[in-house]
């Protein structure tokens, strides 16, 4: 026996919300990269003095911060337009999920 679980899907407001969202972080994570791979010139004297001092003077927060907000707008562009959600295997067997694969006869 297959038990199947149907969500509604999110409104359009939604949907049209997280695609802006989306479409707002891709600049913002590609001037994070600019800035990391500034500070990293920086570091190896193939750029000039950089900009910011204390916890952002480091090459490693903004790359790290990057690649979240890269990552985040990937997710947004995928839920708005209606597509699954990538999911690690490990992720649904953790909250008690089971994967199911089609059989084929």
């Amino acid at each position: 026996m297959i038990v199947r679980i149907k969500f509604e899907q999110a409104p359009a407001l939604a949907r049209h919300l997280a695609l802006s969202c989306a479409a707002l972080l891709t600049p913002i994570s590609l001037m994070a990269y600019v800035l990391g791979l500034w500070r990293l010139a920086s570091d190896m004297g193939m750029a000039g003095a950089f900009v910011f001092s204390g916890l952002f003077s480091h090459w490693q927060i903004w790359l790290a911060l990057a690649l979240s907000l890269h990552a985040s707008a990937f997710l947004l562009n995928r839920y708005g337009r209606g597509q699954d959600l990538p999911a690690a295997r490990v992720l649904m067997l953790r909250l008690g999920l089971k994967l199911t694969r089609p059989r084929l006869h």
